[in-house]
């Protein structure tokens, strides 16, 4: 113990490494002997000995983040370019215009380009907050700096802080993180802006004070769902939304105010611009807060601040956009015309907000909102009663008339579609109304709910002010989404919807269609029906209407996005071929990438990063990579790809379909495996903290954690979670292995000389690197009763025999083990045939088996405990055997507060006092041995294993 102590941390992580190597290297002797399972026996034996004492854990756990920590910002660094090996922030801007002479009209075209927005940045919050607000600022700031002595200084204090996310997340701090990646994203818009005015003026000196005061460049724009995303939850009021509308309108004002050059001209969009600010903060100072539904009251104050301050608070950006433009027109120097340029192309992108909004519900809540005026039985999604929707639905679009829409009736309605409708109503009257806005509906899956949500729109006077955007993400909707938009544009309210907003918007999904249908085949689904949209909009005769491609991936490969760099993301996202289908049919593009959580928002954590991030777009949207502009040099900047080569991938595609065919059946199997669920369900859901505001899962009927009996009771994102903390990031390779097998030489092939296929298979490499069947198996193991039996009759100790033998039995009562044994079989089946197909995936790294390692340890120890608590009678219904078992799924928190009432450790209070009658029986004793003994060391034990969680995060390098 005290050689270990005087060693200190480093020498226990050099000692705790090497119990990994010696445990691989014995186990590739021993087929029967699993490594990680023997690393954590080992440190269990040096608990037991007090060679490594409760204390020698945070020095260790200091070290250990400082290592994950480290990788991850070099990672960060390495992602968006700023290790050097990309090209500078600045450069993309003088290419653009460098290349804008080679096309017919010179400057006339540089300016039509840039003004039709081709990218949005969009900031979208998930509960993905996997780590505390302080941590992700220091992190964001160490990538952004160049000297690595400063990264690691930053790393250092990093590191001194806990890896556990803020608690509570509420839904204010969600939106206060996204306006912080926003400020620093319109930063970069405006930096990236301002060098296009620069290179083109230096390009076309020749051009008039017209065309300089004309050129207003939008190529780029920011936008937000957080506060105004209600899929699935009814936590967010309509006047929470209001608010967060209004702040984003102040933050814009803001950002012109101080943007603002001191010259004369510029006077009268300074007045404007203030004393829109400061009635805008008049209308939030009666604004409700966060939480409760407000009163009444508070509702008619709030309503009437709104309309009383209306009209100085404005409503539409044109007045100050008129006024920047008089500005410009009077200002004398370069410098303060340029400025007055910029913050114009601000406003004009994003009207009076900081961000554009992105409204979205599910579905199932517009058909709802519907039924109370369209008597039919049965749901839209039966295929019985498509027919009979479809004409319902079309007959009431026909004779639709607008109702008048105010603050009484909003606070009235109960309909959470009509609610939405209503308030997106009153934001555009009373907050904003320059742009249409974002309605996004998950899970779609027929036509009818598109013309529901059009005849809602137009029901309640927006019809034309809404681009109402159908998710596909179920492996229903990829299988049908095509049939979905057919059906719509069947209806001519639908077709001539389409060309009154100008713009036909898809919404692409990778959490459900990831965990669902397997991450890489979820992909080739979602490119084939964006080809199948093109062809359809050619054939509708709609190639005049621009086609948005909203991606919502999450950071984390999980959820879809690309994991080697920000580039291969983008590319990966929105292939060439896709793109290059769309400018063959003269279909305008326009791509938006979701930013999801913390992980997202890292992105954008600081202006450099976001420069950044904003150069590799601009790369994206406007030219080829570099590698294959060499290959294909007379691929001309935006033009059409005519003499780019076909990808092997495209002239294959009886390859391709059939490979992701075999993905998507293995993984729809491995999704109904009851081991799978169990898998997931066990403890999973215990490793990981609450990461965002969404209210947390159902509770069973003995106050525990519900029994997970198949994935589909969990969300996407603590699936994806939970399968990164448990070693194997199943959604993202089960499948390839049976799919690589059918046709090895081709895959091979195809991994060689497909730059598509190569890409997306650098996300399996990925996710092969942080995953181990050996870690899995441990925790597999774990729950095996038949192990620990084994272990029982192996130890010398007779305490540590009686304490497995009660665990053994716990986990008996469980019943997990046939199931998860038959669960490891099909998973290791299916990845000995991709470790033959593909030899190169690399193992988990040694300081990412020990973590896993080590929180085994710390669950173990946790067990070991609980097995000594005393005996008691029933409480609300819980036995002693049931506690034990919750304790074994590692609901700690609850079952420590159940022991506190079980326990108290403050004595009764009716001790001593005289109530008149003779003294009845009562508990006359405390247990303060037993919360110091067993119940405070659990719950240090386990602020230790959510602690690695944290850990393990960063080594993978994202959460969910």
């Amino acid at each position: 113990m005290q050689d270990e102590q005087t060693r200190g941390p480093e020498a226990l992580e050099a000692d705790l490494l090497g119990l990994v190597e010696s445990a691989r290297e014995q186990a590739s002797e021993d087929p029967f002997r699993n490594p990680v399972l023997a690393v954590t026996l080992a440190i269990t034996r040096r608990f037991d000995r007090g060679e490594i004492a409760a204390g020698d854990l945070e020095p260790l756990f200091a070290r250990l983040r400082a290592a994950a920590l480290a990788a991850r910002a070099e990672r960060l660094r390495a992602y968006v370019g700023l290790d050097g090996r990309e090209a500078p922030e600045g450069a993309m801007p003088v290419r653009l215009v460098a290349a804008a002479p080679d096309r017919a009209g010179g400057f006339e075209a540089f300016a039509a380009l840039v003004h039709r927005t081709a990218f949005a940045i969009v900031f979208t919050a998930h509960p993905t907050f996997g780590m505390p607000r302080a941590v992700a600022a220091l992190l964001a700031q160490a990538a952004s700096l160049p000297e690595a002595g400063a990264r690691a200084d930053l790393i250092a204090r990093a590191a001194a802080l806990s890896t556990r996310p803020d608690a509570p997340i509420s839904l204010d701090l969600e939106f206060e993180q996204a306006c912080a990646a926003a400020n620093n994203a319109r930063l970069a818009l405006d930096g990236f802006n301002g060098a296009l005015l620069d290179a083109a003026r230096a390009r076309w000196p020749e051009a008039g004070s017209e065309s300089w005061t004309a050129l207003t460049p939008r190529p780029f724009a920011v936008a937000s769902w957080v506060g105004c995303d209600t899929d699935g939850r009814t936590d967010i009021g309509w006047w929470d939304t209001l608010r967060y509308r209004l702040i984003s309108k102040r933050m814009q004002f803001d950002r012109v105010i101080a943007g603002l050059p001191a010259i004369p001209s510029a006077r009268a969009a300074r007045e404007l611009a203030e004393g829109a600010r400061a009635a805008v903060e008049r209308q939030l100072a009666v604004a409700p807060r966060l939480g409760d539904q407000p009163a009444l009251e508070a509702v008619h104050r709030f309503a009437l601040g709104l309309i009383i301050e209306r009209d100085r608070a404005q409503t539409d950006a044109g007045p100050l956009v008129a006024a920047l433009t008089e500005a410009i027109a009077g200002a004398g120097d370069d410098a303060d015309r340029r400025a007055l340029l910029v913050l114009r192309a601000g406003v004009a992108t994003h009207g009076l907000s900081n961000a554009l909004p992105h409204f979205r519900l599910n579905a199932s809540q517009i058909h709802n909102a519907v039924r109370r005026v369209i008597d039919l039985e049965g749901e839209p999604t039966d295929p019985a009663r498509r027919r009979s929707h479809l004409a319902a639905i079309h007959a009431l679009l026909t004779d639709v008339r607008p109702v008048a829409v105010d603050f009484g009736a909003l606070a009235a309605e109960r309909a959470s579609a009509a609610r939405l409708m209503m308030t997106i109503a009153q934001i555009l009257k009373h907050v904003d109304g320059t742009h249409p806005v974002r309605f996004l509906i998950a899970e779609t899956e027929t036509g009818y709910t598109l013309l529901a949500a059009l005849w809602l729109a137009r029901h309640y006077g927006i019809g034309d002010r809404l681009e109402i955007t159908p998710l596909f993400e179920t492996a229903s909707a990829l299988e049908q989404g095509i049939r979905v938009l057919d059906d719509a544009l069947r209806s001519p309210h639908w077709r001539a919807h389409l060309k009154r907003i100008g713009r036909l918007t898809v919404q692409f999904g990778y959490s459900d269609s990831g965990r669902y249908v397997g991450q890489l085949a979820a992909t080739f689904w979602i490119e084939r029906l964006r080809l199948r949209i093109t062809e359809m909009m050619v054939q509708n005769g709609l190639a005049d209407v621009e086609l948005a491609i909203f991606d919502t991936h999450g950071e984390s490969i999980g959820r879809g996005a690309h994991p080697t760099s920000l580039r291969d993301r983008l590319a990966y996202l929105a292939p060439e071929d896709a793109r290059d289908r769309c400018r063959k049919a003269g279909i305008r593009t326009r791509l938006e990438s979701s930013f999801q959580g913390t992980d997202g928002y890292l992105l954008f954590g600081t202006p450099a990063l976001a420069d950044a991030c904003v150069a590799r777009i601009a790369e994206h949207v406007y030219a080829l990579d570099a590698a294959e502009e060499e290959a294909f040099p007379d691929y001309a900047l935006g033009d059409p790809a005519e003499a780019r080569a076909e990808d092997p991938i495209y002239a294959e595609p009886d390859f391709a379909l059939e490979f992701f065919t075999v993905v998507r059946q293995e993984m729809e199997a491995l999704v109904d495996d009851p081991g799978y669920a169990a898998l997931l369900g066990t403890f999973g859901p215990s490793l990981i903290d609450r990461t965002g505001s969404r209210p947390v899962a159902r509770q069973s009927d003995d106050g525990g954690p519900a029994r997970i009996t198949h994935p589909r009771q969990m969300r996407a994102i603590p699936n994806n979670a939970i399968l990164q903390q448990l070693g194997f990031l199943a959604n993202s390779l089960h499948g390839l292995g049976r799919a690589a097998g059918r046709g090895p030489d081709l895959f091979r092939d195809m991994r060689r000389d497909s730059v598509r296929f190569s890409r997306a298979f650098r996300l399996v490499q990925h996710a092969a690197s942080v995953g181990d069947l050996d870690v899995l198996r441990a925790y597999i193991d774990t729950l095996d009763p038949a192990v620990w039996l084994e272990r029982a009759r192996r130890t010398q100790k007779d305490f540590r025999r009686d304490e497995l033998v009660v665990i053994a039995g716990a986990l008996e009562r469980l019943d997990l083990a046939p199931a998860l044994r038959s669960l490891f079989g099909r998973l290791t089946r299916d990845w000995l045939s991709l470790r033959a197909a593909a030899p190169d995936l690399i193992a988990m790294p040694a300081r990412l088996t020990l973590l896993h390692a080590l929180r085994l340890a710390l669950v173990h120890q946790i067990w070991f405990l609980a097995v000594h608590i005393p005996g008691f009678r029933p409480q609300a219904g819980i036995t002693r055997e049931q506690l034990l078992e919750r304790f074994l799924r590692l609901d700690i928190d609850g079952s420590l507060k159940l022991l506190d009432d079980i326990f108290p450790v403050t004595p009764d209070p009716t001790l001593g006092l005289n109530f008149g009658e003779p003294t009845g029986p009562r508990d006359v004793g405390t247990y303060e041995a037993e919360h110091r003994d067993l119940f405070a060391p659990i719950a240090a034990l386990f602020a230790g294993v959510r602690e690695i969680s944290g850990m393990i995060q960063h080594e993978v390098g994202a959460f969910g």
